[in-house]
């Protein structure tokens, strides 16, 4: 079953996301961020459930975009949980991502994705995404970053 998340799910979604990232977030950030997506039109955290299980999250923003001249969807997080990985669950989420995409009047979906997760990267392809832009991001922090690692 197919839903959009509330505030009730925070819990389901934070265990899915600190996993995803392979460290433990702090919650109460978490929280106040995921609780105000919830309540904001340009976010959409579709979750998948089994047997009342959250067992996975694809969170959606929706933005209008200058070089693009219309509105896209971003994949901003993505977590199957590991009990349920390779059973054609995420190509399933991802569809109905992109339905609900092109309901909110988006025209292309995206996604940014570490350089180190391969095994997504192929996920991706397979789904018939292309890997035609470049991310580059640097900390605001005063932190310097020297090394490529999961959860940055």
């Amino acid at each position: 079953m197919y839903r959009k998340a509330t505030a009730e799910d925070t819990k389901a979604v934070y265990d899915l996301i600190c996993d995803m990232e392979a460290k433990q977030l702090p919650y109460d950030a978490f929280s106040d961020i995921f609780e105000k997506q919830v309540m904001d039109d340009d976010y959409y955290c579709l979750l998948r459930e089994e047997d009342g299980k959250v067992i996975s999250e694809l969170n959606l923003r929706f933005e209008m975009q200058l070089h693009h001249a219309d509105r896209i969807a971003e994949i901003m997080e993505f977590a199957v949980d590991p009990g349920y990985r390779n059973k054609g669950i995420g190509a399933e989420v991802l569809t109905e991502a992109e339905r609900i995409a092109k309901e909110a009047g988006c025209v292309q979906i995206e996604v940014a994705c570490n350089q180190l997760r391969k095994d997504t990267h192929r996920f991706y392809e397979r789904e018939g995404m292309n890997n035609f832009h470049f991310k580059f991001s640097k900390p605001l922090t005063g932190e310097v970053v020297t090394g490529n690692v999961l959860g940055r």
